[in-house]
C-alpha cells in the first residue's frame, strides 16, 4: 500500500493532470496565510450544519495523527473553528484543516503555522448544538471526499486522490514528475512549439 506521506513530495499540479478536474476543489478553497508548506494525510470527515461547528470542535479530539480534516459547511456566515480549535488539532498531531467555510483567530493560527484551507476568515462564531456522525462522505469545496481517501494541499490547491487509487497514482505522478526532471527546456519548447503549430493548422489558423 502506497505511503500516504509520499503524496507531500507530489504538486497539486501533478496531481491534478493525472486526477482531471473533478478531484479537485474549486478555487475558492486556499491557504489562509503563506508560504504554507505542501501537506498531504488520509481524510477525516465532518458535516457542520449552517451555523453550527460542533462536529469539527468533536473532531479534533477523534482524528488521528497525520489526518487531514475535511469540513463540508453549511453557510458562510459563521466561523468553524478558532486559535484554540487549531492550536489543539496542531499538538495532537493533526496535518490541516480544509474547510469549505470560515474560521477565525487568523493571527494566530498563521504565528503557530497551522494549515488551514478554506474560503476566509469572520469574526463571529458558531453554535455547537447539532450532533452528526463523523467519516461519512462530505462534499468540500464541489468534490465529494471519503473517509480515507488522500488530501494533497498546498499554494496551487486542493486535490482528493481516491483511496483505491492512491498506489496508482503515486506511481503515475513519480513518474511523471522523473520524466519532466529529465526533460531541458529546450527540449519542451521544441515539443511544445510544434503540438501548438499542428493544432493551429488543423484549426486553419495562418500566421
Amino acid at each position: 500500500m502506497a505511503d500516504v506521506d509520499a503524496f507531500a513530495d507530489i504538486p497539486t499540479t501533478t496531481l491534478a493532470d493525472l486526477l482531471g478536474r473533478g478531484q479537485v476543489m474549486d478555487f475558492g478553497i486556499r491557504p489562509l496565510w503563506g508560504p504554507v508548506p505542501r501537506v498531504a494525510g488520509p481524510a477525516f470527515t465532518v458535516r457542520c450544519p449552517p451555523g453550527d461547528n460542533l462536529m469539527l470542535h468533536a473532531a479534533i479530539h477523534r482524528a488521528g495523527p497525520g489526518s487531514v480534516v475535511v469540513v463540508e459547511s453549511g453557510d458562510l456566515d459563521y466561523a468553524l473553528a478558532g486559535g484554540n480549535v487549531c492550536a489543539v488539532a496542531r499538538r495532537r498531531g493533526i496535518t490541516a484543516f480544509v474547510a469549505d467555510g470560515l474560521i477565525r483567530d487568523l493571527a494566530e493560527v498563521r504565528e503557530m503555522r497551522f494549515p488551514v484551507f478554506a474560503r476566509g476568515v469572520i469574526p463571529i462564531p458558531g453554535t455547537k448544538s447539532a450532533a452528526r456522525p463523523l467519516n461519512e462522505r462530505v462534499c468540500c469545496g464541489g468534490v465529494d471526499v471519503d473517509a480515507g481517501d488522500v488530501v494533497v494541499a498546498d499554494e496551487e490547491g486542493v486535490v482528493v486522490v481516491p483511496g483505491a487509487r492512491r498506489e496508482e497514482v503515486l506511481t503515475a505522478a513519480r513518474t511523471k514528475l522523473a520524466e519532466e526532471a529529465a526533460e531541458s527546456l529546450d527540449t519542451w519548447e521544441s515539443a511544445h512549439r510544434a503540438r501548438i503549430g499542428r493544432i493551429l493548422a488543423d484549426q486553419g489558423f495562418e500566421d
